[in-house]
């Protein structure tokens, strides 16, 4: 059994990018880079679906954390800080 293969983005991008210029059949594109077909399809469609995303703008980032979520988490953090020094101190009785 041989060893799955982990190519890196910029590989990936590569050749979806000659998949969609489509100047190659999958094939050839197989042959060529030594992917099979269907993930090259795979690799096309999901550049096709993200590439809206290097048009929009940079506040407009859906992934952006927004300052109240950022003070959610740092209570949270601080409500379980506390708890594991109450448990810790409980354990040591």
């Amino acid at each position: 059994m041989t060893k799955r293969k982990n190519h890196s983005p910029d590989f990936k991008a590569k050749v979806a990018l000659e998949a969609i210029r489509e100047e190659m059949t999958m094939a050839e594109l197989s042959k060529k880079y030594g992917v099979h077909p269907t993930q090259i399809g795979a690799w096309k469609r999901a550049a096709i679906k993200n590439m809206a995303a290097g048009f929009s703008k940079r506040g407009s980032d859906p992934a952006q954390v927004d300052d109240a979520t950022i003070d959610k988490l740092h209570s949270k953090i601080g409500q379980l800080v506390v708890e594991r020094d109450f448990l810790k101190r409980a354990w040591d009785r």
